[in-house]
């Protein structure tokens, strides 16, 4: 009877495939109630002369039985330790962070390839407060008093009204602050914010991102602005860009022009009879920026010689230069927060 009792505590035993399972099948073999505890306490019942010889069996099968529990735990706690080992190991050559970071927005990445490609020209880059004076945003850059743009309709002004202070509806400001701290000779690129009361379409928004350039020094001319935008304008949309001045007028440039880009959606189509264009308004061209010989004024409000230098300035939208790179109909796109457009665009950039 003995031998079958060890017999199927091993058989058990070696059955316990985890230390769980083990632990169930040694209550039922070395338990209480197990067929060799309830074979010991059956031995005082025994004869004197059979107890000896009974007591002795029933401790040799109760020490096989443990030895038989304590090899398999053995074996299981093994296992288990292994299992651990490998699946918490730590692979020190794998990086610490395996969560996707994302990418950075596409406004921001265009911001930086426009400043690398004037500082590889030997540009410097310049900021400017976007709370501005009004000193700097009209009256320095020659924008009389009576002029439109500084009423509440264009502008955006900060209470009080009297204390003289907007919020830049352009970068050209920059342009009196560079040539202020710099002197001329100058050549700077600033891109930045700007705020205009205008509606939200298409390719218009009240908050958005313009890149003022100015360059100023002896003898530069309209050739030499007119050579900087196109290469400026190869370097953002390749070789094939296809661009325009208009004649147009701006109280900081003397003379003056306006820079259009081929519209990017109809390529011109809607402008010779083809299907509608919302982003082109079905003119064919989208307004780039504007650009031009610096005025005279301007120079002598930042304390430059006009008889001895000139210069001439740009400034470009952001939001059209990125549209115009990815064929984006709407700048709303921009600025709703779909992070699939914007980890796109971030990755293409």
């Amino acid at each position: 009877m003995l031998d079958q009792d060890v017999a199927a505590a091993r058989t058990a035993f070696a059955g316990a495939a985890d230390l769980d399972a083990l632990a169930a099948v040694h209550v039922a073999h070395l338990g209480n109630r197990s067929p060799v505890a309830l074979a010991r306490r059956e031995l005082g019942a025994l004869p004197p002369a059979a107890r000896a010889d009974a007591g002795r069996r029933v401790n040799v099968a109760l020490a096989e039985i443990t030895a038989a529990y304590d090899e398999r735990r053995a074996e299981l706690e093994a296992a288990r330790d292994a299992h651990v080992l490998h699946a918490e190991r730590v692979d020190g050559t794998l990086p610490t962070d395996r969560r996707p970071r994302g990418a950075r927005h596409p406004l921001t990445l265009v911001q930086e390839r426009i400043a690398d490609v004037f500082v590889a020209m030997g540009w410097e880059v310049a900021e400017g407060p976007e709370a501005e004076a009004e000193w700097l945003n009209f009256d320095a850059l020659n924008v009389p008093s009576h002029h439109p743009a500084r009423e509440e309709q264009d502008t955006l002004w900060l209470d009080p009204p009297s204390a003289g202070v907007v919020l830049r509806t352009q970068t050209s400001p920059v342009q009196v602050r560079s040539l202020l701290e710099r002197g001329a000779p100058c050549y700077v690129v600033a891109p930045g914010r700007v705020y205009r009361n205008d509606p939200l379409d298409a390719t218009h928004s009240p908050v958005f991102h313009q890149v003022e350039g100015l360059a100023v020094d002896r003898g530069l001319t309209m050739g030499d602005l007119r050579g900087t935008l196109e290469l400026f304008a190869r370097a953002m949309f390749g070789d094939d860009v296809r661009t325009r001045l208009r004649p147009d007028h701006f109280p900081f440039t003397e003379p003056s022009a306006e820079v259009d880009l081929l519209c990017w959606v109809c390529h011109g189509a809607s402008a010779a009879g083809g299907d509608p264009c919302r982003t082109c308004g079905s003119e064919g061209w989208v307004e780039w920026g504007g650009c031009g010989m610096v005025h005279p004024v301007v120079l002598t409000s930042a304390g430059i010689d006009p008889l001895e230098f000139t210069g001439y300035a740009f400034g470009m939208g952001l939001e059209r230069t990125l549209m115009s790179r990815h064929n984006i109909a709407e700048i709303r796109d921009l600025v709703e927060g779909d992070v699939r457009l914007t980890l796109a665009l971030g990755l293409e950039a």
